[in-house]
């Protein structure tokens, strides 16, 4: 499987990176958190550590490292406005189930 991005997401991503005007792609993870266990950690990777896995989406280079891939693989990274809100959704098909105010999940 692998971590892919919508057009959106990638758009999003890539003018966020030409902004900060460094940057190689984004870093994706899950970390301990939340009521229902794990939250996603999303960052921008100025550089890719070497036990990483590499996806890319839409030319958006996309890191994950080992211990997160296993909850997250198969995700597709979603950005969307929603009235004066926006930001990004995770399509996660591992998940089973998230809290009431969409901060963490359970895998």
């Amino acid at each position: 499987m692998a971590i892919t991005l919508t057009e959106s997401a990638a758009r999003h991503v890539s003018r966020f990176i030409e902004k900060r005007g460094k940057g190689v792609g984004l870093k994706l993870g899950v970390k301990t958190t939340g009521c229902s266990g794990m939250a996603y950690k999303l960052e921008f990777a100025d550089m890719a550590a070497p036990e990483d896995a590499q996806f890319e989406s839409h030319g958006v280079k996309v890191f994950v490292d080992p211990k997160s891939l296993p909850y997250i693989d198969g995700t597709e990274l979603d950005f969307v406005r929603e009235g004066l809100n926006e930001g990004f959704r995770f399509n996660n098909p591992n998940m089973k189930s998230e809290c009431g105010c969409g901060e963490s999940f359970n895998v």
